[in-house]
């Protein structure tokens, strides 16, 4: 590949991973459309629309093969009902805080992903964190106590999110290159598939079931919640394997960004000064950390920054 092709994939892979950012962050105004449908009902269509999309992309790209061979290694297979476990819980909550007026405090939730992220290295896996990561960490901390003591509520779905997530994206570094992000999201959605109906049971005798019964839109919409689902997911992978770690680090902000954006300026949800001082302690400690990261980017070797590029391909998925 010529320099020339190279710095068009790599501008190609940026705005790949820009699209597949900007569609999560203006997720919650998807889900708001499909009021009023409550979330414990969304997250079982979100989980068997993704399923039956899932599997009509492996026939349609005929990688039903792939699946196969995953399913055959019993520690893949282990690993991807963990995943899928995790990301239940993270999609669970999203939804409950969207649906309950608290987009901005889910958007927090993705703002401190990745200095969780780094928190997990050091108890997970014994890494050993520079200064600034340690600044980052101790600004970050006392601006949850802001908002606990300031503001006067515990963030449970923030913490709750960015801890599903982190984990989740633990474990996809476990699993690496060796599951496909289609193949992957299969496996997690059929893994949920027995929760799923029995969450379905439980809500059709309680509050009963919405789908179906706001009209042929309505349940179209819901029924789009598997594309909503992969898409950006898909756009994700195809640019983690073109854009540079560097650019993907930067960003992964436009996401919560766009969620702030979304619950603050179009939702009309309060930001009094006491929030607007945790949140900007938050990313007081991530500009330290990108800062941090950019500046040892260009010291790791270029064949393990392109391993650490690839697996990185895997360990994102729709909020």
């Amino acid at each position: 590949m010529t320099p020339e092709e190279s710095a068009r994939e790599q501008t190609l892979g940026g705005f790949y991973a820009f699209a597949a950012y900007f569609l999560w962050g203006f997720m919650p105004l998807y889900f708001i459309l499909l009021a009023p449908i409550g979330p414990w009902e969304i997250v079982v269509w979100r989980i068997l629309f993704s399923l039956l999309f899932c599997a009509v992309l492996l026939t349609v790209t005929r990688t039903w093969p792939k699946l196969l061979a995953i399913l055959r290694d019993r520690r893949l297979v282990l690993w991807t009902i963990v995943a899928g476990l995790l990301i239940y819980v993270n999609w669970q909550v999203f939804l409950i805080g969207i649906l309950t007026g608290h987009v901005i405090e889910g958007s927090l939730g993705y703002f401190i992903n990745p200095i969780v992220t780094v928190l997990l290295g050091v108890l997970v896996l014994h890494e050993r964190l520079r200064t600034a990561q340690w600044v980052a960490m101790g600004i970050a901390a006392l601006a949850i106590v802001v908002i606990i003591v300031a503001y006067g509520t515990f963030p449970w779905i923030a913490l709750t999110l960015a801890a599903s997530f982190g984990t989740y994206g633990l474990v996809k570094k476990q699993i690496g290159p060796r599951v496909d992000a289609i193949s992957g999201l299969t496996l997690e959605s059929l893994w949920l598939t027995p929760i799923a109906i029995v969450q379905l049971i439980v809500v059709a005798n309680t509050t009963g079931l919405v789908f179906g019964t706001q009209g042929a839109g309505h349940a179209v919409l819901v029924a789009l919640a598997g594309v909503v689902t992969a898409v950006p997911l898909l756009l994700f992978a195809a640019g983690a394997r073109r854009a540079p770690l560097t650019v993907l680090g930067m960003l992964q902000f436009v996401a919560p960004i766009m969620q702030f954006l979304t619950g603050w300026a179009l939702l009309g949800e309060p930001m009094p000064i006491e929030r607007w001082i945790g949140f900007g302690l938050v990313w007081v400690a991530l500009i330290v950390l990108t800062i941090d990261s950019l500046r040892h980017a260009g010291r790791r070797p270029k064949d393990v920054a392109e391993i650490v590029r690839r697996a990185d391909a895997e360990t994102v998925i729709a909020p």
